[in-house]
Formats: structure tokens, C-alpha cells, sequence
């Protein structure tokens, strides 16, 4: 048999396991270990053993941890319902005013946690019934929260880049800062709509009344931005120090969970079941991932091994003649139809071994490309049938919103998110320059 077949029936094999619902990283480690084995004896299980090592030995991932029980501690401790009543305050005269506060909630909150589900429990939680309960379009409100916690998976620091960063061999520091500019920007967009929308039609976003308004005092409002500061202080506490080169990624991550910890102690709502949820969710999350990267390391050494990359490349580009831009092209629109069914693991897991080779062959940035797959997994969330967000959304939404209320929602949204991703592709600087700036240094 020859090697490409082998390499198709591996790939093959792999997703009907992941069709019969089993777990991620057993699918991907099974048939990993069964080929190495079944191709080189039993001297391919040296390939698993190499790749737990080199996992074991991957310094950048005890960040990991870090900022994972970070983000735990500091939404189990409530100190997000004080930034959202900020927001609240402050933003409630303008049109649309609490939705674009609920995408600047979502924003810090991407920025504490790294996943898209904090934001999405805590968007569905806090904000949505009061959005709601002040007469918010139900369509709108609902199309905001799904978008807002996107930015989990962009904004620094991003579990999701974590995990390519490890698949594809590159800096985590140089992809999560790669990720704050292009995050910022749709973040912006997504502000700019919801304005422009809600001052077109004022019923979708209406102001907080005049009498709301004259109720609360400049003292309180003072009040608030200081309580809800203090996450946007932890925050900076601990990117500023390694964007100025004074501490590792590593030690940054240790400084933000510490700080979290001190916030919420001083707020005296660090209580044990607060450390413990924390600390079990921590555990939990981290050696999920670590399953999943030990399975994906595991079957790219077999892929390299069978030349399976150099295989598709000489198709793509010898037999079908195609450009570098078209097949660019066609990776992201596989990871859009896979976004319909798979999570955002799940897809880079199955066609990393595949795609970081080539895109590297083809001459492109992996920083760079590592920002174009997040944007595509965000709006695979969003997609129907099967996108991730829009069932995490029904799970905790009210009963008045339906599931189709849920798909209709998102159709401006994953458009606003097509939109950044031309900008991204177009301008790759925007990607590149904060990176290349810090580093540089």
C-alpha cells in the first residue's frame, strides 16, 4: 500500500471515530499509536513516548493553568457583575449603549479568562436579562452576547492559541500578542454596528430614561468605575511587565492569578467553594488539553513520517496548478464546514498534521496564519447547524428565546466577522506589527 493511501485511510479512519462520538483526543491517539505500531513495529511506539516528553518539556504551557484558574476565580467571585453594572451606568445614554457594554464586558472578560464559554455564561447570566428587561430586541441582544464571547478565543490569553502554538511549533507570547490587535478591531465592529443599528432604529437598543439617569449620582457612578476597574487593573498588572520585557510569559501568568486572588480576597468573596470550583475547572480544562496536544503531537510525527504533507502540497500546487491564495482560500472554507459539527479543538487537532506544514511550504506567516484560523473557528461557532455557541446559547438562554431566534441572530454578526477576516487576510501587519515590535526588543 502506498503512503499516501496509508495517510487517507488514517485521516479517514480518525473521523468516523470522531462521527461515533468518541472523545477527541482517544480518536486522534488511537489511530496514531495503531499506525506507528502497525508501520514501523514496536519500535513506533517511540513516537508517543517522544511526543509526551516534548509535551512534559514545553515550558510556555504552565501558563496554561495559570490563567485558566485566573479567569475561574475571578467570575465564580462575581467581580464581573460590578464591571457589567459600570458599563451599565456609563454607557446606558447611548443608543445601543448597554449592548456595546456588554461587548466591552466581554472583551475584558476574553482578556481574564482565554475561553469562550466564561464569556458566554457570564454574557447569558448578567447581561442578558437585563437587556431583556429593558426592552432590548431579543434577535439583537442575543446575536451580541454569542459574538462577545467569541473574542475568548482571540484575545490574549487565548487557550485556543495555546494549542496551535504548540502544534504548529511557534511562540505562545508572539500569537496572543498577534491576536490583540485583530481582536480590538472586531470588537470595534461589532460596537460600530450595534450603534449604527440602534441610532438607525432606536427601539432595538433603547437609551436609559431621563428620570434612570437623574437617579444616579455623580458619586455613584465614581463608585462603580472604581469596583469595576479593578479587573481592568489585574489585567494590565499582568501584561504590562512582560510587553515591557521585565517578566516571562510564564511569570505574567503567575502575577494575574496571584492578583485575582488578592481582588477577590479583598472584595471578600474569596471563599473555599470559590477555590475549589476554581481549582477543580482548572485541573480539569488543563489535562483535557494536554490529552488533546499529547494525541495531535502523536499523530503529526506519523503524517511526517508517511510525507503526507509533501503529498498534498504536490497536489494542490503540481496537479490542480493552484495558487498559494486559492489554497489559503480553500483550508479556511474547510475549517468553516467543519465548524458545523466540530469544536474549535477538535478542528485544528484533525488537519494541523496537514495545514501548519503547508502553510509554512507555501511561504506564509504562522503567527499570522494562527490568527486567520482563530477568526474562522469564531465564526464556525456561529454557524448553523451544528455551531458550538449557538447550543451553548440555548442551554442558558430564557425560554422566550428559541433556537431559531438563536440562528437568526447571528447572521450580522458572522458577517461583521467575515468583514475582519478580509481585513486580517488583506492587512497582515495588523496581525504582525505588535509581535514583531515586542520581540524585536
Amino acid at each position: 500500500m502506498s503512503y499516501d493511501m496509508i495517510a487517507i485511510m488514517m485521516f479517514s479512519t480518525m473521523m468516523l471515530m470522531m462521527m461515533t462520538g468518541q472523545r477527541v483526543f482517544g480518536a486522534i491517539g488511537f489511530v496514531a499509536v495503531l499506525a506507528s505500531v502497525s508501520l514501523w513495529g514496536v519500535g513506533g511506539s517511540d513516537l508517543g513516548f517522544a511526543a509526551a516528553m516534548k509535551l512534559m518539556k514545553w515550558y510556555p504551557l504552565l501558563t496554561l493553568p495559570m490563567f485558566i484558574f485566573m479567569g475561574y476565580v475571578l467570575s465564580e467571585s462575581r467581580l464581573a457583575d460590578d464591571l457589567y453594572r459600570m458599563f451599565h451606568v456609563w454607557m446606558g445614554p447611548v443608543p445601543g449603549g448597554l449592548a456595546i457594554g456588554t461587548i466591552l464586558l466581554m472583551v475584558v472578560i476574553s482578556a481574564m479568562n482565554g475561553l469562550s464559554v466564561a464569556g458566554m455564561a457570564i454574557g447569558a447570566t448578567i447581561a442578558l436579562p437585563e437587556l431583556l428587561r429593558r426592552n432590548y430586541d431579543k434577535l439583537m441582544v442575543t446575536g451580541v452576547i454569542q459574538a462577545g464571547s467569541s473574542l475568548g478565543i482571540l484575545v490574549p490569553p487565548s487557550v485556543v492559541l495555546v494549542l496551535y502554538a504548540m502544534i504548529a511549533r511557534q511562540p505562545v507570547g508572539q500569537l496572543w500578542l498577534a491576536g490583540v490587535f485583530p481582536g480590538l478591531l472586531m470588537a470595534t465592529l461589532f460596537i460600530l454596528y450595534i450603534w449604527l443599528r440602534c441610532k438607525i432604529t432606536p427601539s432595538l437598543g433603547p437609551v436609559l430614561s431621563a428620570e434612570e439617569r437623574a437617579q444616579i449620582t455623580r458619586g455613584e457612578k465614581l463608585r462603580l468605575l472604581r469596583a469595576g476597574a479593578l479587573p481592568l487593573i489585574i489585567f494590565v498588572s499582568m501584561m504590562l511587565p512582560f510587553v515591557t520585557g521585565y517578566t516571562s510569559l510564564v511569570e505574567s501568568s503567575v502575577v494575574g492569578a496571584l492578583a485575582s486572588v488578592f481582588a477577590a480576597v479583598i472584595k471578600g468573596r474569596f471563599t473555599r467553594q470559590v477555590f475549589e470550583t476554581a481549582t477543580r475547572e482548572t485541573l480539569a480544562i488543563s489535562c483535557m488539553f494536554m490529552w488533546i496536544i499529547l494525541a495531535a503531537l502523536a499523530f503529526g510525527a506519523v503524517f511526517d513520517g508517511l510525507g503526507a504533507v509533501r503529498s498534498i502540497e504536490g497536489f494542490f500546487v503540481d496537479r490542480l496548478g493552484l495558487s498559494p491564495w486559492e489554497i489559503l482560500l480553500m483550508m479556511q472554507l474547510s475549517y468553516l464546514i467543519m465548524g458545523t459539527f466540530l469544536d474549535d479543538t477538535a478542528m485544528l487537532v484533525i488537519v494541523a498534521p496537514l495545514y501548519v506544514p503547508l502553510v509554512k511550504a507555501l511561504g506564509f506567516d504562522l503567527i499570522w496564519y494562527g490568527v486567520l484560523y482563530t477568526i474562522t473557528c469564531q465564526i464556525a461557532y456561529m454557524t448553523p447547524p451544528f455551531g458550538y455557541n449557538l447550543f451553548l446559547m440555548r442551554a442558558m438562554a430564557p425560554k422566550e428565546v428559541t433556537i431559531h431566534d438563536i440562528y437568526r441572530s447571528i447572521i450580522p454578526f458572522v458577517g461583521v466577522m467575515i468583514l475582519a477576516l478580509l481585513i486580517v487576510t488583506i492587512f497582515p501587519q495588523i496581525a504582525l506589527w505588535l509581535p514583531n515590535h515586542v520581540y524585536a526588543r
